[in-house]
């Protein structure tokens, strides 16, 4: 079923994934809080990345670096000079643009990206591309807008040192190399793995949590002798495809962009983006970029601390050439999120949503209802607390029993409990499956080992 990006941000505000920031004071533009659903869910993504790519891993550790660091390291990574956008704003209406989205939906076949702000207003009006939010074409000239947070670091204020927040969480992995590789003993070819906050001062932040100034990235730098890259770049790409299909992603709405040479960084001798469809279009979901040696390199020069590698049986020195596979949380969440709506209609006519999500990602794995409240809510909060040990177990004893049956299909809950007179009697309850709604009874010794069974990855 394809959604609207309108119907998918009412689910997930109407169920509880997501809400909007600071929504009781009027909100605060691109911020958004996760509820129980979407916390459960976002946690449950990282942890399942986490094992993949660090616990199951024989190459790769892990790190959690520090959102503030020494202001040199963005000046040695590049971002103070060039980590910006080209800002233009209407005169008439006081809109601000960034122009080279301008240009790119004026003509699609345009490569905006990296194009100098000459020969962006040289497009901008030879085409006479006018304003989209008023139509009028009176533009500021174009200006350089640096995308990163900018605070200050001291008591007072005469004193303070200007920093930044971080805008990607590689650098804190570049500025260890030296740091894990020692302590870890670990030998190339190896990765440094790290899920963290980034920050951006995005100037048009756009399609609900697809693009945000606060966002997370699981991020992996896979360091490898020059000349083997291509090799570790195929790895990477392919065990990211793999991830993206155990977790339930809809294969007919994935795709690859390898970027062609004039669209490579600077730094990078291939790059290829997995392009997911999102409800407003393909854009890019994961990026795996090969960075050659360009950021241990720079932070050597910038450092005067050698970063080089000593291959221990050969005695080489070289810097080590990169492989950065890097995903966003949040876009992965809006993706499994689309691809695992569906709505269903039953033999009775009824109409159920029915988020399919693979059970090792749902937010809860078993529901647990008491079929009647008085005469079964004792057992039930038994069983539930007993089944909570193991799994994310949610309890529910309001309503209807198909009404919160269809509860727990519309927010992806794999297995629902019943607790009835039967269970009562015999100690034995029912299991539903939310896909098939297929019921069978399981001893109360056997419930746990069960529903873990029906929820592993």
């Amino acid at each position: 079923m394809s959604l609207t990006m309108e119907q998918l941000v009412n689910y997930t505000k109407n169920y509880g994934f997501v809400f909007q920031g600071s929504e009781i004071y009027g909100g605060l533009a691109n911020t958004w809080d996760y509820g129980p659903l979407g916390v459960e869910l976002k946690n449950n993504l990282k942890n399942i990345w986490w094992r993949r790519f660090v616990q199951e891993s024989p190459y790769n550790v892990g790190l959690d670096s520090a959102i503030l660091m020494n202001p040199t390291t963005w000046v040695a990574s590049g971002h103070v000079d060039s980590f910006t956008d080209p800002l233009i704003d209407c005169r008439s209406c006081k809109s601000r643009h960034r122009a080279d989205h301008l240009v790119e939906a004026h003509d699609a076949s345009i490569e905006a990206d990296g194009l100098s702000m000459d020969e962006l207003e040289r497009i901008i009006k030879e085409n006479e591309i006018s304003c989209p939010t008023c139509g009028a074409f009176d533009y500021t000239p174009i200006r350089t807008f640096n995308l990163m947070f900018e605070t200050s670091l001291g008591v007072v204020d005469e004193k303070a040192q200007s920093i930044y927040l971080r805008p990607e969480t590689a650098q804190g992995i570049f500025v260890n190399f030296k740091n894990v590789q020692r302590t870890s003993r670990m030998k190339v070819p190896f990765g440094i793995a790290q899920i963290g906050k980034s920050f951006r001062n995005e100037i048009t932040p756009k399609n609900f949590i697809f693009r945000t100034r606060e966002f997370e990235q699981m991020e992996i730098e896979f360091f490898c002798k020059p000349g083997s890259e291509m090799e570790w770049f195929d790895y990477w790409l392919n065990a990211s495809v793999d991830y993206l299909d155990d977790i339930g992603l809809d294969k007919d709405k994935i795709r690859f962009d390898e970027h062609k040479p004039h669209q490579l960084s600077h730094y990078s001798n291939k790059t290829t983006d997995i392009q997911y469809r999102y409800p407003f279009g393909f854009d890019e979901l994961w990026g795996v970029a090969s960075r050659t040696d360009y950021d241990l390199s720079r932070h050597q020069e910038y450092s005067e601390e050698n970063l080089e590698y000593q291959d221990p049986v050969t005695n080489e020195k070289y810097i080590p050439y990169v492989i950065e596979p890097s995903l966003g949380v949040e876009r992965l969440f809006l993706s499994v999120l689309d691809s695992a709506y569906t709505e269903e209609t039953l033999e009775s006519g009824e109409t159920r949503i029915n988020l399919r999500l693979k059970p090792a990602v749902a937010p809860y794995k078993v529901a647990v209802l008491p079929l009647i409240k008085k005469r079964h809510r004792e057992k039930a909060q038994e069983v539930f607390g007993k089944v909570a040990k193991h799994v994310m177990t949610f309890y529910d004893e309001a309503g209807k029993i198909g009404r919160r049956y269809r509860r727990q299909d519309a927010i992806g809950t794999p297995i629902c409990l019943t607790v009835d007179d039967e269970s009562l009697e015999e100690n034995t309850f029912t299991l539903r499956f939310r896909d098939s709604m297929e019921q069978i009874r399981v001893k109360e010794e056997d419930l746990v080992t069960t529903i873990e069974q029906h929820t592993a990855l």
